[in-house]
């Protein structure tokens, strides 16, 4: 009986394991949406990424030179960043909206929280370093959730990334995997995290010990960081903010509001999130 009740166990994990990095075409979101219905000029594009995957994305053009890339989150898609891509395109600055692999229109299935990620990203800084119509060296990142951990890990890897914001970022998979296998699949942290953590490893072919913000976020600097994150958050663990802040490194800013749930900050706050993400940008992203 002890055996078979294990068995049942490791049968489930793997069961959700599958579920949770997986995002198949017919079932993911498409973007109901596009840049159009906020009356913004925008291109759609594709690019390939070094593994051979075409990715679907977004260019709005700016007028003062500067370009942000903006990063969804988990199983998301491009129109969720509509609103930050209004209020930046509102102050002058182009933005990027990619769709990483396994979501939106992009090919893949597969979700690897950064590990294969990091070949979308370069796919898109390519893309942009190639473009005319922006200053190259004058490139910065936003990142919701996931989206957010994916930013900090790649600007640590790319000195071309000049400022990066992210907005309730996970300080890496193994702080985050309590709180956000009781969120996705309804199971008890324990025993059941540990489980889904060693079927996810060997399905997504990564080390969850390697999906860590907080190990590269000291990189960025001398790069400036801006972080918020809520103390409601059920997603992600609300300790995740605090903990990439104090990983980081000099210039850095941390935006903590206990009263504040996932990716709720625009929504709750819109005065004061446009005011210090521009202002964050502008500072960080100035012509020289």
């Amino acid at each position: 009986m002890l055996a078979a009740g294990l068995v049942g166990l490791l049968g489930v994990a793997q069961y959700q394991a599958h579920a949770l990095i997986t995002n198949p075409r017919d079932t993911r979101r498409m973007p109901t949406a596009t840049p159009a219905d906020r009356e913004l000029r925008y291109e759609d594009v594709s690019v390939t990424t070094a593994d051979g995957l075409r990715l679907a994305a977004w260019y709005i053009p700016g007028t003062n030179g500067a370009t942000v890339m903006l990063l969804h989150g988990y199983k998301d898609e491009r129109g969720l960043m509509l609103d930050v891509a209004s209020l930046l395109a509102k102050h002058g600055y182009g933005v990027f909206i990619g769709a990483m692999r396994g979501h939106d229109r992009s090919d893949g299935e597969t979700i690897t929280f950064g590990h294969l990620e990091m070949l979308d990203l370069g796919a898109w800084e390519r893309h942009l370093r190639g473009r005319l119509d922006l200053d190259p060296d004058r490139i910065g990142i936003f990142g919701y959730s996931m989206g957010g951990s994916i930013a900090i890990q790649y600007a640590a890897q790319s000195q071309n990334i000049k400022a990066v914001a992210a907005d309730s970022a996970f300080s890496s998979i193994n702080d985050t995997v309590n709180t956000s296998v009781k969120f996705f699949t309804g199971l008890p942290p324990f025993p059941f995290a540990p489980m889904i953590v060693f079927w996810s490893e060997r399905e997504g072919g990564y080390r969850a010990s390697s999906i860590d913000a907080s190990a590269s976020i000291a990189r960025i600097s001398p790069r400036p960081v801006f972080l918020m994150q809520g103390g409601k958050d059920v997603i992600v663990s609300p300790d995740s903010g605090q903990k990439l802040f104090e990983a980081a490194r000099e210039p850095k800013e941390l935006w903590s509001d206990p009263a504040i749930g996932h990716i709720e900050f625009l929504s709750k706050h819109p005065e004061e999130f446009e005011r210090r993400l521009v202002s964050f940008y502008d500072k960080s992203l100035a012509r020289k």
